[in-house]
Protein backbone atom coordinates (compact mmCIF):
# COMPACT_ATOMS: atom_id res chain seq x y z
CA UNK A 1 0.00 0.00 0.00
CA UNK A 2 1.17 3.18 -0.59
CA UNK A 3 1.04 6.44 1.89
CA UNK A 4 -0.04 9.74 -0.06
CA UNK A 5 -1.39 12.91 0.13
CA UNK A 6 -0.62 14.12 -3.98
CA UNK A 7 -3.41 14.41 -5.62
CA UNK A 8 -3.79 11.25 -8.52
CA UNK A 9 -0.45 11.14 -9.53
CA UNK A 10 -0.24 7.30 -8.62
CA UNK A 11 -3.77 6.49 -10.26
CA UNK A 12 -2.96 8.69 -13.48
CA UNK A 13 0.16 6.91 -13.62
CA UNK A 14 -1.47 3.67 -13.42
CA UNK A 15 -4.21 4.70 -15.96
CA UNK A 16 -1.93 5.72 -18.08
CA UNK A 17 -0.18 2.72 -18.28
CA UNK A 18 -3.03 0.58 -18.57
CA UNK A 19 -2.50 -1.17 -15.11
CA UNK A 20 -4.65 -1.68 -11.95
CA UNK A 21 -3.44 1.11 -9.15
CA UNK A 22 -2.64 -0.12 -5.99
CA UNK A 23 -4.70 0.38 -3.01
CA UNK A 24 -3.62 3.94 -1.65
CA UNK A 25 -4.09 6.10 1.54
CA UNK A 26 -5.04 8.86 0.59
CA UNK A 27 -5.48 10.91 4.03
CA UNK A 28 -5.14 9.72 7.54
CA UNK A 29 -8.10 6.96 7.82
CA UNK A 30 -9.18 7.16 4.05
CA UNK A 31 -7.93 4.67 1.25
CA UNK A 32 -8.41 4.42 -2.24
CA UNK A 33 -9.02 0.42 -3.09
CA UNK A 34 -9.31 -0.25 -7.01
CA UNK A 35 -11.75 -3.23 -7.68
CA UNK A 36 -10.91 -4.75 -11.18
CA UNK A 37 -14.34 -4.46 -13.62
CA UNK A 38 -13.55 -7.81 -16.34
CA UNK A 39 -14.27 -7.39 -19.60
CA UNK A 40 -14.68 -3.81 -19.46
CA UNK A 41 -12.66 -0.90 -20.89
CA UNK A 42 -13.04 1.07 -17.51
CA UNK A 43 -11.01 -1.65 -16.32
CA UNK A 44 -10.94 -0.92 -12.49
CA UNK A 45 -13.63 1.00 -9.92
CA UNK A 46 -12.33 3.07 -6.75
CA UNK A 47 -13.90 2.19 -3.86
CA UNK A 48 -13.11 4.53 -0.72
CA UNK A 49 -12.96 3.00 2.92
CA UNK A 50 -13.33 5.66 5.64
CA UNK A 51 -12.19 4.26 9.26
CA UNK A 52 -14.56 4.49 11.92
CA UNK A 53 -13.91 4.23 15.45
CA UNK A 54 -15.50 0.29 14.71
CA UNK A 55 -14.51 -0.38 11.77
CA UNK A 56 -14.70 1.11 7.98
CA UNK A 57 -17.62 2.85 5.77
CA UNK A 58 -17.63 2.24 1.85
CA UNK A 59 -18.36 4.37 -0.66
CA UNK A 60 -19.26 1.86 -3.44
CA UNK A 61 -18.46 -2.18 -3.56
CA UNK A 62 -17.71 -3.02 -6.85
CA UNK A 63 -18.41 -5.27 -9.43
CA UNK A 64 -20.07 -8.85 -8.91
CA UNK A 65 -17.47 -11.52 -9.45
CA UNK A 66 -15.25 -12.99 -7.78
CA UNK A 67 -11.97 -11.40 -9.09
CA UNK A 68 -13.74 -8.59 -7.92
CA UNK A 69 -14.22 -9.85 -4.45
CA UNK A 70 -11.18 -11.30 -4.30
CA UNK A 71 -9.56 -7.57 -4.62
CA UNK A 72 -12.20 -5.80 -2.27
CA UNK A 73 -11.24 -8.37 0.55
CA UNK A 74 -7.39 -7.94 -0.09
CA UNK A 75 -7.68 -4.21 -0.35
CA UNK A 76 -9.76 -3.55 2.75
CA UNK A 77 -6.67 -6.16 4.47
CA UNK A 78 -4.20 -3.64 3.54
CA UNK A 79 -6.36 -1.33 5.47
CA UNK A 80 -5.56 -3.10 8.56
CA UNK A 81 -9.07 -4.42 8.88
CA UNK A 82 -10.97 -6.93 7.71
CA UNK A 83 -14.16 -7.41 5.68
CA UNK A 84 -16.36 -7.81 8.22
CA UNK A 85 -15.38 -5.24 9.93
CA UNK A 86 -17.30 -2.85 7.06
CA UNK A 87 -20.43 -1.22 8.95
CA UNK A 88 -21.67 1.18 6.35
CA UNK A 89 -21.96 1.15 2.85
CA UNK A 90 -22.77 4.25 0.95
CA UNK A 91 -23.54 3.81 -2.94
CA UNK A 92 -23.21 6.22 -5.25
CA UNK A 93 -25.85 4.87 -7.84
CA UNK A 94 -27.62 1.66 -9.25
CA UNK A 95 -25.03 0.46 -11.91
CA UNK A 96 -23.56 -2.55 -11.16
CA UNK A 97 -19.75 -1.43 -10.85
CA UNK A 98 -20.99 0.93 -7.98
CA UNK A 99 -23.55 -1.56 -6.10
CA UNK A 100 -22.97 -5.28 -7.64
CA UNK A 101 -20.91 -7.15 -4.38
CA UNK A 102 -23.29 -4.66 -2.17
CA UNK A 103 -25.75 -7.68 -1.04
CA UNK A 104 -22.46 -10.17 -0.72
CA UNK A 105 -20.85 -7.24 1.10
CA UNK A 106 -24.05 -7.44 3.87
CA UNK A 107 -23.99 -10.91 4.18
CA UNK A 108 -20.48 -11.39 5.06
CA UNK A 109 -19.93 -8.07 7.45
CA UNK A 110 -23.43 -7.20 8.35
CA UNK A 111 -22.85 -3.61 6.47
CA UNK A 112 -25.94 -1.05 6.63
CA UNK A 113 -26.32 -0.56 2.88
CA UNK A 114 -27.65 3.09 1.55
CA UNK A 115 -28.64 4.25 -1.11
CA UNK A 116 -31.00 7.33 -3.15
CA UNK A 117 -34.68 5.86 -3.23
CA UNK A 118 -34.94 6.74 -6.89
CA UNK A 119 -31.87 4.39 -7.46
CA UNK A 120 -33.18 1.85 -4.80
CA UNK A 121 -36.70 1.56 -6.09
CA UNK A 122 -35.46 0.52 -9.66
CA UNK A 123 -33.27 -2.43 -7.76
CA UNK A 124 -35.95 -4.02 -5.85
CA UNK A 125 -37.00 -8.16 -6.57
CA UNK A 126 -37.70 -9.01 -10.76
CA UNK A 127 -39.81 -12.21 -11.28
CA UNK A 128 -39.24 -13.67 -14.63
CA UNK A 129 -42.18 -12.30 -16.46
CA UNK A 130 -40.57 -8.61 -15.14
CA UNK A 131 -37.22 -9.31 -17.30
CA UNK A 132 -39.13 -10.34 -20.35
CA UNK A 133 -41.54 -7.60 -19.91
CA UNK A 134 -38.10 -4.86 -19.29
CA UNK A 135 -36.21 -6.61 -22.54
CA UNK A 136 -39.35 -6.18 -24.32
CA UNK A 137 -39.59 -2.31 -23.45
CA UNK A 138 -35.78 -1.71 -23.42
CA UNK A 139 -36.11 -3.04 -27.56
CA UNK A 140 -39.24 -1.12 -28.57
CA UNK A 141 -37.16 1.79 -27.28
CA UNK A 142 -34.18 1.01 -29.49
CA UNK A 143 -36.70 0.36 -32.38
CA UNK A 144 -38.18 3.56 -32.45
CA UNK A 145 -34.96 5.25 -32.15
CA UNK A 146 -33.93 3.35 -35.64
CA UNK A 147 -31.69 1.00 -34.05
CA UNK A 148 -31.43 -2.41 -36.50
CA UNK A 149 -32.79 -5.40 -35.94
CA UNK A 150 -29.32 -7.21 -34.54
CA UNK A 151 -28.41 -3.99 -32.64
CA UNK A 152 -31.76 -4.84 -30.26
CA UNK A 153 -30.99 -8.67 -28.91
CA UNK A 154 -29.80 -8.33 -24.87
CA UNK A 155 -30.29 -4.82 -25.15
CA UNK A 156 -29.92 -4.33 -20.93
CA UNK A 157 -27.23 -4.79 -18.70
CA UNK A 158 -28.84 -6.89 -15.83
CA UNK A 159 -28.71 -4.95 -12.82
CA UNK A 160 -27.73 -7.02 -9.51
CA UNK A 161 -30.69 -6.73 -7.47
CA UNK A 162 -32.58 -6.77 -3.95
CA UNK A 163 -33.88 -10.26 -2.82
CA UNK A 164 -37.60 -10.86 -2.57
CA UNK A 165 -38.57 -9.30 0.48
CA UNK A 166 -35.02 -7.16 0.80
CA UNK A 167 -34.52 -3.32 0.62
CA UNK A 168 -31.76 -1.06 1.38
CA UNK A 169 -31.16 -0.36 5.04
CA UNK A 170 -30.62 3.58 4.74
CA UNK A 171 -32.37 5.39 1.84
CA UNK A 172 -30.56 8.65 1.46
CA UNK A 173 -31.73 12.18 0.11
CA UNK A 174 -30.23 15.43 -1.19
CA UNK A 175 -28.35 17.01 2.09
CA UNK A 176 -28.88 13.82 4.21
CA UNK A 177 -26.04 13.72 6.83
CA UNK A 178 -24.38 9.93 6.63
CA UNK A 179 -23.52 10.25 10.18
CA UNK A 180 -20.33 8.74 10.40
CA UNK A 181 -18.03 9.44 13.57
CA UNK A 182 -15.03 11.03 12.20
CA UNK A 183 -16.42 12.77 9.18
CA UNK A 184 -18.92 15.47 7.79
CA UNK A 185 -20.03 13.33 4.95
CA UNK A 186 -23.56 14.31 3.28
CA UNK A 187 -25.48 13.08 0.30
CA UNK A 188 -26.25 15.48 -2.86
CA UNK A 189 -28.15 14.00 -5.32
CA UNK A 190 -26.57 14.86 -9.04
CA UNK A 191 -29.25 12.68 -10.93
CA UNK A 192 -28.62 12.56 -14.83
CA UNK A 193 -26.44 9.36 -15.16
CA UNK A 194 -28.81 7.40 -12.88
CA UNK A 195 -32.56 8.71 -11.32
CA UNK A 196 -30.85 8.66 -7.94
CA UNK A 197 -26.94 9.25 -8.62
CA UNK A 198 -25.34 10.50 -5.59
CA UNK A 199 -22.21 12.37 -4.44
CA UNK A 200 -21.08 12.70 -0.95
CA UNK A 201 -19.25 15.87 0.15
CA UNK A 202 -17.04 16.44 3.70
CA UNK A 203 -16.79 20.31 3.56
CA UNK A 204 -14.51 19.80 6.63
CA UNK A 205 -11.71 17.58 4.76
CA UNK A 206 -12.43 19.22 1.08
CA UNK A 207 -13.65 15.84 -0.12
CA UNK A 208 -16.07 15.15 -2.70
CA UNK A 209 -16.26 11.60 -3.52
CA UNK A 210 -18.13 11.99 -7.04
CA UNK A 211 -18.97 8.59 -8.38
CA UNK A 212 -19.95 8.84 -12.10
CA UNK A 213 -20.94 12.63 -11.70
CA UNK A 214 -17.70 14.00 -12.55
CA UNK A 215 -14.78 12.53 -14.01
CA UNK A 216 -11.37 13.81 -15.08
CA UNK A 217 -10.66 13.10 -18.49
CA UNK A 218 -14.30 11.48 -20.43
CA UNK A 219 -17.99 12.12 -19.52
CA UNK A 220 -20.00 9.56 -18.54
CA UNK A 221 -22.82 7.95 -20.34
CA UNK A 222 -26.10 10.29 -20.06
CA UNK A 223 -28.72 7.86 -21.91
CA UNK A 224 -32.81 7.78 -22.02
CA UNK A 225 -33.16 4.50 -20.32
CA UNK A 226 -36.76 3.36 -20.10
CA UNK A 227 -38.53 3.74 -17.03
CA UNK A 228 -35.78 6.00 -15.39
CA UNK A 229 -35.68 9.92 -16.16
CA UNK A 230 -37.24 11.18 -19.00
CA UNK A 231 -34.86 13.98 -19.70
CA UNK A 232 -31.78 12.82 -17.92
CA UNK A 233 -29.43 15.06 -19.87
CA UNK A 234 -31.31 18.41 -19.18
CA UNK A 235 -31.20 17.10 -15.45
CA UNK A 236 -27.28 15.88 -15.60
CA UNK A 237 -26.88 20.10 -16.93
CA UNK A 238 -28.66 20.76 -13.53
CA UNK A 239 -26.85 19.36 -11.71
CA UNK A 240 -23.21 20.09 -13.38
CA UNK A 241 -24.93 23.71 -12.77
CA UNK A 242 -24.94 23.07 -9.31
CA UNK A 243 -21.65 21.23 -8.71
CA UNK A 244 -20.18 24.77 -10.16
CA UNK A 245 -21.01 26.32 -7.09
CA UNK A 246 -19.34 24.17 -4.39
CA UNK A 247 -16.52 25.07 -2.72
CA UNK A 248 -13.02 23.64 -4.07
CA UNK A 249 -11.51 20.62 -3.23
CA UNK A 250 -10.25 17.43 -3.90
CA UNK A 251 -12.42 14.70 -6.49
CA UNK A 252 -12.11 11.42 -5.50
CA UNK A 253 -13.92 9.89 -8.92
CA UNK A 254 -15.34 6.23 -9.23
CA UNK A 255 -13.19 5.57 -12.03
CA UNK A 256 -9.30 6.82 -13.57
CA UNK A 257 -7.66 9.10 -11.07
CA UNK A 258 -8.35 12.05 -8.31
CA UNK A 259 -8.25 15.28 -9.56
CA UNK A 260 -8.83 19.06 -7.64
CA UNK A 261 -10.67 21.99 -9.09
CA UNK A 262 -14.81 20.99 -9.06
CA UNK A 263 -16.25 24.02 -10.77
CA UNK A 264 -13.74 23.87 -13.65
CA UNK A 265 -14.37 20.15 -14.37
CA UNK A 266 -18.14 21.18 -13.86
CA UNK A 267 -17.75 23.44 -16.29
CA UNK A 268 -15.78 21.38 -18.81
CA UNK A 269 -18.18 18.80 -18.76
CA UNK A 270 -21.18 21.30 -19.51
CA UNK A 271 -19.13 22.76 -22.39
CA UNK A 272 -18.60 19.27 -23.89
CA UNK A 273 -22.38 19.06 -23.93
CA UNK A 274 -23.03 21.87 -25.64
CA UNK A 275 -20.57 21.23 -28.62
CA UNK A 276 -22.46 17.65 -28.65
CA UNK A 277 -25.72 19.91 -29.19
CA UNK A 278 -24.51 21.65 -31.72
CA UNK A 279 -22.63 19.35 -33.51
CA UNK A 280 -26.20 16.87 -33.85
CA UNK A 281 -27.79 20.77 -34.67
CA UNK A 282 -25.16 20.87 -38.12
CA UNK A 283 -25.86 16.78 -38.64
CA UNK A 284 -29.50 17.90 -38.66
CA UNK A 285 -28.99 20.72 -41.03
CA UNK A 286 -27.29 18.16 -43.70
CA UNK A 287 -29.76 15.22 -42.84
CA UNK A 288 -33.37 16.28 -41.80
CA UNK A 289 -35.87 13.93 -40.97
CA UNK A 290 -33.24 11.36 -39.40
CA UNK A 291 -33.50 8.60 -36.90
CA UNK A 292 -31.49 9.04 -33.92
CA UNK A 293 -29.28 6.10 -34.80
CA UNK A 294 -28.92 7.92 -38.48
CA UNK A 295 -28.11 10.82 -36.82
CA UNK A 296 -25.14 9.12 -34.02
CA UNK A 297 -23.70 7.52 -37.56
CA UNK A 298 -23.03 11.11 -38.31
CA UNK A 299 -21.34 12.60 -35.00
CA UNK A 300 -18.07 11.88 -33.14
CA UNK A 301 -17.16 9.85 -31.07
CA UNK A 302 -14.09 8.04 -29.30
CA UNK A 303 -13.95 5.21 -31.51
CA UNK A 304 -15.45 4.45 -34.58
CA UNK A 305 -18.93 4.20 -34.95
CA UNK A 306 -18.66 1.46 -36.90
CA UNK A 307 -16.32 -0.49 -34.44
CA UNK A 308 -17.96 -0.35 -31.46
CA UNK A 309 -19.52 -3.42 -29.92
CA UNK A 310 -23.13 -4.35 -29.59
CA UNK A 311 -23.20 -3.15 -26.29
CA UNK A 312 -21.60 0.64 -27.22
CA UNK A 313 -23.84 1.08 -29.93
CA UNK A 314 -26.97 0.75 -27.83
CA UNK A 315 -25.69 3.31 -25.59
CA UNK A 316 -24.65 5.63 -28.05
CA UNK A 317 -27.72 6.15 -29.57
CA UNK A 318 -29.58 6.52 -26.29
CA UNK A 319 -26.81 9.48 -25.48
CA UNK A 320 -27.76 10.97 -28.95
CA UNK A 321 -31.49 10.94 -28.29
CA UNK A 322 -30.92 12.18 -24.29
CA UNK A 323 -29.44 15.39 -27.08
CA UNK A 324 -32.54 15.66 -29.13
CA UNK A 325 -34.87 15.52 -26.16
CA UNK A 326 -32.59 18.68 -25.15
CA UNK A 327 -32.44 20.02 -28.60
CA UNK A 328 -36.50 19.88 -28.76
CA UNK A 329 -37.09 21.58 -25.02
CA UNK A 330 -34.78 24.46 -26.51
CA UNK A 331 -36.82 24.72 -30.13
CA UNK A 332 -33.70 24.25 -32.04
CA UNK A 333 -35.23 20.97 -33.78
CA UNK A 334 -38.65 19.36 -33.77
CA UNK A 335 -39.81 15.74 -33.90
CA UNK A 336 -41.43 14.55 -36.75
CA UNK A 337 -42.82 11.24 -34.78
CA UNK A 338 -43.39 8.03 -36.62
CA UNK A 339 -41.93 4.68 -35.81
CA UNK A 340 -38.94 5.12 -35.91
CA UNK A 341 -39.28 8.69 -35.10
CA UNK A 342 -37.56 11.24 -37.01
CA UNK A 343 -36.27 14.78 -36.47
CA UNK A 344 -36.04 17.73 -38.14
CA UNK A 345 -34.48 21.52 -37.68
CA UNK A 346 -36.82 24.03 -36.42
CA UNK A 347 -37.55 26.70 -39.37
Amino acid sequence: MIVTEDVGTVQREAWARGVLPPVEQVRPGLWSIPVPMPRNPLRYVLIYALALPDGLALIDVGWDSEESWRALVDGITETGHHVTDVRYAAVTHLHPDHFGLAPRLREVSGAALAMHGADAALLGHHSPEDATADEQLWNTQLAQLGAPTDILAAARVDLVRLGAGESMDVVLDDGTPLDLPGWDLRAVWTPGHTPGHLTFVDDTHGLMFSGDHMLPRISPNISTVPGELENPLHRYLLSLHATTSMPDGEVLPAHEYRFRGIADRARQLMGHHEERLAEIVDALGVRPESTAWEISQHISWSRPFESMSDRLLRLAVRETHAHLLVLADRGSIRSLGGHPERWTPTP
